[in-house]
């Protein structure tokens, strides 16, 4: 049924709008040198990314770095005049024009990005990335192309390349992005490089209709990102992947920002909470505890009586 939906509104001759996120966390990086390093996956994110604009002459692209601390358009650029002073304007007849503008503000930007290290310093959770911010800005830019499309002839797409844990601080954000993906119809695609699963992602591509992959072999990056990611959102209908792993949606509680299966949410703001409060620190209503409590002990009660019921109903 969402097949023959999304063949009703999508068609083959739109253009499409990859948003690319790469998570450029230099310090996982560096853990996962041995199997994949970054340079190798910027590579491949090259010829992924020419992939691309090949398939179609209106296909646009836009690369944002998810940094430790801040988030960085790579391209497009706002001021690509002071890019033009620092990079070769020859121009290479054996390469398509296009490819080598796009090659190199990514390459030029990753490269001033790495240089710049206050962020490192002043950012206190080094072991994340600002995946919040990125896809904040990717919303943002998406919703600019969009509302300029006046034909909706632009279908647009993200797609995050992940290498870092969950951030639980950035939960909230997430969501929030989450649910705004959701709303205006755009598919969010995950590839987990390094490290474990991410719940929140896991989240994103499935709530938002987009896809999950986790790299099982490093050397096969750019393959599984040809095979998985390039297929546009009409051919993506009549295309047969393997089925879905389960998706856990755990929570981030707001109190002590740690992931909990099972919590106590605000019935006026919907806030999360590891343990019962007199009062939301959120919205500041007051929650009923004794009737949190009594409903508890009922529940209790009543699988109890459930229980001696059963022992009796055996024994005779």
């Amino acid at each position: 049924m969402n097949a023959l939906k999304d063949t009703a509104t999508v068609n083959e001759d739109d253009a499409n709008l990859l948003v690319l996120i790469i998570d450029t966390n230099p310090l996982i990086w560096t853990k996962s040198a041995k199997s994949l390093s970054l340079k190798e996956a910027l590579r491949h994110l090259l010829v992924f990314i020419n992939a691309h604009l090949a398939l179609k002459h209106d296909n646009e692209v836009a690369v944002i770095a998810s940094h430790i601390g801040v988030s960085k358009f790579l391209y497009p650029i706002p001021n690509p005049s002071r890019l033009s002073e620092n990079t070769d304007q020859a121009v290479d007849s054996n390469l398509y024009q296009r490819f080598k503008v796009v090659n190199d503000q990514v390459i030029s930007n990753m490269k001033d990005l790495f240089e710049d290290v206050s962020t490192l310093n002043s950012y206190p959770d080094k072991a994340s990335s600002m995946i919040a911010g990125a896809l904040s800005m990717a919303l943002c830019y998406t919703n600019r192309i969009m509302r300029s499309d006046e034909i909706g002839h632009i279908k647009p797409r993200i797609l995050i390349i992940s290498i870092s844990p969950d951030s639980p601080y950035q939960y909230i954000s997430i969501m929030n992005c989450i649910f705004s993906a959701q709303k205006l119809g755009i598919p969010i695609d995950v590839c987990k490089v390094h490290s474990e699963e991410t719940v929140f992602l896991k989240q994103a591509a499935h709530l938002t209709g987009g896809r999950y992959l986790k790299l099982q072999i490093p050397q096969g990056f750019l393959q599984f990102l040809m095979i998985t990611f390039l297929p546009d959102r009409f051919t993506r209908n009549y295309q047969c992947l393997p089925g879905e792993e389960k998706v856990d949606f755990s929570a981030s509680c707001f109190c002590h920002k740690k992931m909990i299966d099972i919590g106590y949410v605000c019935s006026v703001c919907l806030s999360i909470f590891c343990h019962p409060l007199e009062q939301c620190s959120t919205c500041r209503s007051s929650l009923m505890l004794a009737s949190v409590n009594e409903c508890g002990l009922k529940l209790l009660n009543g699988i109890k009586k459930q229980a001696k019921g059963r022992e009796s109903g055996g024994s005779t």
